[in-house]
């Protein structure tokens, strides 16, 4: 029965710190995604500051694929594609 009873008393103090932390976060305003015409998707209205939103333009750039291992066991069958 204390294991139960501990485990208990754990939870309750666990769901009592995630509403103290959700209360002091400050956020009344959780804001609404909003979409325009052209598709664009805008979150609006949110305490969110975008400056501190990390920069897409970083992320625009991705590497081109990897050759494929050529070893003993693959052999020398590579995939042509096609021009």
């Amino acid at each position: 029965m204390l294991p139960l009873a501990g485990a208990s008393v754990a939870a309750v103090a666990l769901a009592g710190v995630a509403v103290f932390t959700v209360h002091q976060a400050g956020c009344g305003d959780p804001g609404r995604y909003v979409q325009h015409d052209d598709g664009q998707v805008e979150l609006v209205d949110s305490c969110i500051d975008p400056a501190r939103l990390p920069n897409p333009d970083k992320y625009q750039n991705t590497p081109e694929p990897a050759e494929p291992a050529i070893n003993e066991l693959a052999g020398d069958d590579r995939v042509v594609q096609a021009p």
